[in-house]
């Protein structure tokens, strides 16, 4: 029993989260060898261990409240952050998980590109937390069931993944200019997975499987009651890999969420290969979109993920940001640019983060000396920064460098995950060395010199949560290597926490 003192925020940094961290992945790196062997008997008593573990479910909470990008998203109880105290009253509420009651959701519309608007359904911050709690007992167990080639929503597996996959199957080297691809769309996936065909997959114990029966029907759409996956929730995008497992299958492709490109040698018989995908998604209640799904050449290049891949007339494959992302990005930098709220100080400060993004998730595309390059955007913020009475040119100079920090890029160079790996397979020599390069310059550095270790609690840098770079005398301009840690980023809360607090 966790004792409770009278400052609930110390009581919380105080609790030995590293402890928590290691007793939660024992655990699942268990159920994940169990299902490996094909004991699901023992795998669901173990994911019942998850279940009962106060690691589990004060993890869950933190993840939630402090950790999650829309951790600030209000569900229909209109609470966007929970106190310390209502944290650990949510961890004694959280006991009840196998009888656990969803709330309804909160629907936010977002615009789409076509113009139409799809539904985001926020569950309430208490139904998110416990759909984490679920989420770490059963991710284990299909993790060891997922298909290699499907890369989205996964841990230790991202969008580059797919980015590298493709560029293997379509360089020179593969004869990528006779391959065509189809590039499939899954009509609404979201909204018409058919939830027997979720259940029916689901490895849970029966409590848990009665709560998500429960959490999908809190997101349905009243015309299709048996159908979707509330788009929003954090066990979501699980649920659907679930469904939509084993399509990959079916033919040479790349899987990311409802994504997918299936690649086809000049003898493949394209509405064959269509005839059996339509007949896989009936079974789950979804159909192909006839309308989006297109066959295409590789010179005529497609989007995918943000990229726009094309294999040239010389048969060498080129990979460059899609016209949609481009386009996308260059308006959110004029909404900061043009902000009269800030000035330019602020607005290099709020560029930065949103440069360095995009730039970091195009690194392995062909970059220089193209449109790319950024010079025509950093050049106007130049001249809207330099229009300032207190800045001179000097000055703005250095704002614009601030604001458009550069990434090293490095063409095609990404590492692929090794096959059927998993970070639950336990080889944390591995994860600990592929996660420290999936960063570069300063951070990358702190991670050797800390061999892969967080410098605040000194557990392995695994891929479960971001890597953050800490300075230690707190002065953000001094980028000397012996002020810099890398951290975990839960670790970098509970710095500034204690240090807020002191």
């Amino acid at each position: 029993m966790i004792r409770h003192m009278d400052n609930h925020s110390e009581s919380w940094r105080k609790l030995p989260w590293k402890q928590f961290r290691r007793n939660l992945f024992r655990l699942q790196k268990r159920v994940y060898k169990a299902i490996q062997v094909g004991d699901k008997r023992k795998a669901k008593s173990l994911m019942k261990l998850i279940l009962k573990s106060t690691a589990a479910r004060l993890l869950a909470i933190r993840q939630v409240t402090q950790l999650n990008a829309g951790k600030k998203t209000a569900g229909v109880d209109g609470k966007a952050s929970l106190t310390f105290e209502e944290r650990f009253a949510l961890n004694e509420q959280l006991k009840e998980v196998n009888t656990w009651k969803h709330k309804p959701l909160r629907e936010i519309p977002i615009p789409k590109k076509d113009g139409k608007t799809r539904i985001l359904k926020v569950p309430t911050i208490a139904d998110r937390a416990w759909q984490c709690l679920v989420k770490y007992a059963m991710e284990p167990a299909h993790e060891a069931t997922f298909h290699a080639r499907s890369y989205g929503f996964r841990p230790g597996r991202s969008a580059h993944d797919a980015q590298k996959f493709l560029f293997l199957n379509l360089n020179s080297k593969a004869n990528g200019i006779e391959k065509r691809v189809l590039e499939l769309d899954i009509e609404k996936c979201f909204d018409r997975i058919s939830h027997k065909s979720i259940m029916e997959r689901l490895i849970a114990p029966s409590g848990v499987k009665l709560g998500i029966f429960r959490c999908l029907k809190a997101g349905v759409n009243p015309e299709f009651p048996e159908q979707g996956t509330p788009q929003g929730g954090v066990v979501s995008p699980l649920l659907a890999n679930i469904a939509l497992n084993g399509i990959e299958d079916i033919h040479q492709s790349v899987r990311y969420a409802d994504d997918m490109v299936i690649i086809l040698k000049p003898k493949d018989n394209a509405a064959q290969i269509l005839e059996k995908i339509s007949q896989f998604l009936a079974e789950r209640g979804m159909k192909v979109s006839e309308k989006k799904t297109k066959l295409t050449a590789t010179t005529d290049g497609f989007d995918f993920l943000g990229w726009h891949l094309r294999v040239q007339s010389n048969g060498k494959f080129r990979c460059v940001p899609s016209a949609d992302n481009f386009k996308a990005f260059r308006e959110k930098v004029k909404t900061i640019v043009n902000n009269s709220n800030y000035g330019a100080t602020v607005k290099a400060e709020k560029l930065a983060p949103v440069v360095r993004g995009w730039r970091n998730y195009h690194r392995f595309c062909k970059m220089e000396g193209s449109r790319f390059s950024l010079w025509h955007t950093s050049n106007r913020a130049f001249k809207v920064f330099n229009k300032e009475s207190k800045q001179n040119r000097h000055t703005t100079t250095e704002l614009v460098k601030k604001a458009f920090p550069s990434v090293p890029y490095s063409k095609n160079k990404f590492v692929n995950v090794k096959g059927e790996k998993s970070p639950f397979d336990g080889d944390i020599a591995y994860w600990s060395e592929r996660n420290s390069k999936l960063y570069d310059g300063a951070t990358s550095q702190a991670l050797k010199k800390q061999h892969h270790r967080c410098g605040h609690c000194g557990l392995k840098m695994l891929n479960d949560e971001k890597v953050h770079l800490h300075h230690v005398d707190g002065n953000h301009n001094n980028w000397k290597k012996n002020n810099l840690l890398a951290v975990h980023e839960s670790c970098h809360d509970s710095i500034h926490m204690s240090k807020s607090e002191s």
